[in-house]
């Protein structure tokens, strides 16, 4: 695992209903009026899909936030976009197509500030939710299912947003049957954590390391580091890939995993950030 301590906040949800999510990022913004925002390139409708949250914020109290519109012809690296992202306290990218994301955001200025902003700035944000978290990460998943993603080759993983190097996430993970890819995955790369993402479920990374979970479902942890006997570099495409010794731990909301150690913290270590219920 890279040594990375970021000052600012990474926020990765497994997608499903986002009450919860939107719930805790506005809990966690130290100014309820501060400007969010919402980057819905994702998306098959990202002018609605962003209404849709600028909508959900404002009715938590939050009432900052904006539709950051990036796509063919407003390009990420126009002055005004700039501009909003220097002023920004939370960057939301909603679900979607998480390749879009990164086909309008890799090797942009956008994406360098908001690199810098992350690094350096404890009070910023940068959250995500289904395909919005999934490219946070330098490798994302972009393809794999069922029994073809124990096959060599049943799995596609491309460049992330590099927020966070040396970790994979999955989405919609036990709704979908996605233990099989992210496997795959790590064994694809040893070095990085694998984390998958059950609905209504996710992680605050704080410090580059420390991930608490929150939400009603299970986030698993897959640990490569141990790995050996693998056979991906002397299999042919499509014939079934094999390791040992992977690490699994299985997490639910107030747990902390340590990414840096590799390893559960006591309870005691970080206090809970089990989002309030949402007011009526």
């Amino acid at each position: 695992m890279v040594d990375f301590s970021p000052l600012g906040t990474l926020v990765a949800l497994g997608g499903g209903d986002d009450d919860a999510l939107l719930t805790l990022l506005c809990r966690l913004l130290a100014d309820p009026n501060a400007a969010i925002e919402i980057v819905s390139v994702a998306s098959q409708e990202p002018r609605r899909t962003a209404k849709a949250y600028e909508q959900a914020f404002g009715e938590l109290g939050c009432p900052g936030a904006r539709h950051l519109c990036i796509d063919a012809r407003r390009p990420a690296d126009t002055p005004a976009t700039l501009r909003r992202l220097a002023q920004a306290r939370l960057v939301f990218f909603t679900g979607g197509d998480q390749e879009l994301i990164t086909e309008f955001l890799l090797g942009t200025e956008f994406l360098r500030q908001l690199h810098h902003r992350y690094l350096t700035d404890a009070a910023f944000i940068v959250a995500g939710t289904s395909a919005g978290a999934a490219a946070l990460p330098d490798n994302m998943l972009v393809d794999g299912y069922g029994w073809r993603a124990l096959r060599k080759g049943g799995i596609q993983t491309r460049s992330g947003l590099a927020l966070r190097p040396g970790l994979l996430i999955d989405q919609h993970f036990a709704e979908r049957g996605r233990m099989g890819r992210l496997l795959h995955a790590v064994l694809t790369y040893p070095t990085s954590l694998g984390i998958g993402l059950s609905e209504e479920t996710g992680v605050i990374l704080r410090h580059g390391y420390q991930a608490e979970v929150f939400g009603d479902g299970s986030v698993m942890v897959v640990d490569g580091q141990h790995l050996h006997h693998d056979n991906l570099s002397g299999i042919s495409r499509g014939e079934p890939v094999a390791g040992q010794d992977y690490r699994v731990h299985l997490l639910v909301a107030g747990q902390v995993f340590d990414c840096a150690a590799r390893r559960v913290l006591p309870a005691a270590a970080g206090a809970s950030s089990r989002p309030a219920a949402k007011p009526e």
